[in-house]
């Protein structure tokens, strides 16, 4: 059987994500596609964070909190959130995506997939810390798509 996999018809795995995603731009998430769903998944989560904002931020930047993705989704257009699924809160205080906007140079950004065998109950603005310790012991898949993106996007 085939792993879990994500991927964006907007970037590639390990390449740049496109200036508009970013917050400073139009702040937009990018359009992902979702295959490969273990069987028994009843939910998926998605977080996207930089883990290359512990030096600037002093910790692991999020950047979109969400579960209860149905698992049959198979796509998140851009610009939307899953219907059913309930979004968390960012590191920029909001609920919601919140682009990348790396202070100081090019940071690597992860979009982590989570396949869970529940649904979890949590309410809209929770953090990721909730949600993962709400998904402890119920992961049954796990993937991962990267993108990068530079500091002062159009001087690049």
């Amino acid at each position: 059987m085939a792993d879990l996999e994500l991927t964006s018809p907007a970037f590639d795995d390990g390449e740049r994500i496109p200036e508009e995603y970013g917050y400073a731009s139009a702040n937009t998430s990018p359009p992902l596609e979702i295959h490969n769903v273990p069987d028994g998944a009843e939910s998926l989560v998605l977080v996207v964070d930089d883990p290359d904002a512990k030096e600037p931020a002093g910790k692991v930047w999020d950047h979109w909190v969400v579960w209860n993705i149905p698992p049959d989704v198979g796509e998140v257009p851009e610009g939307t959130t899953p219907g059913g699924a309930l979004e968390g809160q960012n590191d920029f205080g909001e609920v919601g995506w919140g682009g990348p906007n790396p202070p100081d140079r090019e940071h690597t950004y992860r979009f982590l997939l989570y396949a869970l065998d529940t649904t979890l109950d949590l309410k809209r603005g929770a953090s990721k810390d909730d949600v993962y310790d709400a998904a402890s012991g119920h992961m049954v898949g796990k993937a991962e798509l990267t993108g990068t993106y530079p500091a002062n996007y159009s001087s690049h």
